[in-house]
């Protein structure tokens, strides 16, 4: 049963009360570590305590294989997950910066505050630092827009990134994490002599359960497209079946006269017939899963008023395509009534009709393959006077809740 994330709706009183009580216990944990103190922080770059870089490194793979471990099981849908967009060079030089300042200070944001909630004097003038810096970043980044908002990956994971399942990254990363454990130890023994057979050995039993469920998050897999389908098909077959969402020729030619909305066309036909005839404006995909998936992340999030149409031929291999969306949460979908069949039977008038055999077989010919050539790929509305029941309302996308740096 996936986790309801609605009771953490932002401005929720018990939102504020969770956000409480887990910075209370990260700068509680910070200070216990020790990391309030610069000393022990700028250590690590004299390879003499590598403890900042094991505990926050032993957070990030605990916290990774606990999300994907949680999204294998079923309790946790990852898209709802927010996840900063990648701005790629922006990203870089901020953490080159982020590094300097870490360096020369021997702190960080997170734990300047640790260490200024001791009283610490050396971690309050490194935190009156970075309020300046926010502050006066805030008063000139108009001035340096384009370059903060240049090349901007969206919403990018290392398996996306690498095109690999996500157990095979969650085990490639927490082996390596305990590779580099491991080298850490041996360099603080070489700089320090400190034996690191001396170490608590509960850490090997740490190490052993993170593999052990990295292992399980690359076996049991993560759920597909059709999981998603299953669990919201309940909800969403009835839309189909009543033909909610099959919207009219004559209203997607509407559409594509409407300057308020932002209309996008999805032809899943294959790329002979696509090449045949298809809408001037229409984007073809391929009529498999793979590609409806990698299409899907490219259409959330998009201007409010955008309105997507899947056709094919007939309705069929544009109703997988709906499904296929709306499965990956995308909104305001909808598919063209009759296919492009349909399309042709009312606006092609140079089209010749040809028996199809099957329900997304192409049912007009033409002398050449016009493509979007074609007076039909975009007749004129004024031409045609048509009577149909509007269908299209344009839904909002549910709000996203951001996250932040420590």
């Amino acid at each position: 049963m996936p986790f309801p994330l609605d009771l953490l709706a932002l401005g929720t009183p018990l939102t504020y009360t969770i956000f409480l009580i887990i910075g209370i216990g990260f700068g509680f944990m910070l200070e216990q570590a020790g990391f309030g103190r610069s000393t022990k922080l700028a250590a690590q770059f004299y390879f003499k305590d590598f403890a900042m870089f094991k505990v926050m490194f032993t957070a990030v793979i605990t916290a990774m294989v606990l999300i994907y471990g949680s999204v294998a099981i079923g309790i946790l849908d990852f898209r709802a997950v927010f996840v900063p967009a990648t701005y790629l060079w922006p990203i870089a030089i901020g953490a080159f910066i982020l590094g300097v300042g870490f360096l020369i200070g021997g702190l960080c944001p997170g734990t300047s505050m640790a260490g200024a909630a001791t009283l610490k004097l050396d971690a309050m003038v490194f935190l009156g630092g970075v309020v300046i810096g926010v502050f006066v970043f805030g008063e000139t980044v108009p001035y340096f827009m384009d370059f903060w908002t240049t090349s901007d990956l969206g919403r990018l994971t290392i398996p996306d990134w690498l095109d690999l399942p996500a157990g095979v990254v969650v085990l490639f990363v927490v082996v390596a994490a305990l590779f580099m454990f491991w080298g850490a130890e041996k360099l603080e023994k070489i700089t320090t002599g400190d034996d690191p057979a001396d170490a608590p050995k509960a850490r090997y039993i740490g190490a052993g359960i993170l593999v052990l469920m990295a292992v399980a998050v690359l076996l049991i897999g993560g759920p597909t497209t059709e999981d998603y389908w299953d669990a919201i098909a309940a909800e969403e077959q009835p839309v189909l079946d009543n033909r909610e969402v099959q919207i009219h020729p004559g209203e997607l030619l509407e559409l594509m006269n409407d300057g308020y909305k932002n209309l996008i066309l999805i032809d899943v036909r294959d790329q002979r017939d696509y090449n045949q005839f298809h809408l001037r404006a229409a984007n073809q995909v391929d009529p498999t899963s793979e590609a409806l998936d990698d299409v899907a992340p490219d259409l959330i999030g998009l201007n409010p008023r955008t309105v997507i149409v899947t056709m094919s031929n007939g309705e069929d291999d544009a109703t997988t395509a709906w499904k296929s969306l709306t499965a990956n949460d995308v909104i305001n979908v909808y598919i063209l009534e009759g296919g492009i069949n349909a399309w042709l039977d009312i606006f092609g008038e140079d089209a010749d009709p040809k028996p199809a055999n099957y329900p997304d077989e192409l049912a007009f010919t033409f002398t050449s393959a016009l493509g979007g050539r074609c007076v039909a790929s975009d007749p004129d509305a004024h031409e045609f006077h048509l009577v149909f029941e509007p269908k299209v309302k344009i839904a909002a996308a549910g709000a996203v809740v951001g996250g932040g740096c420590g």
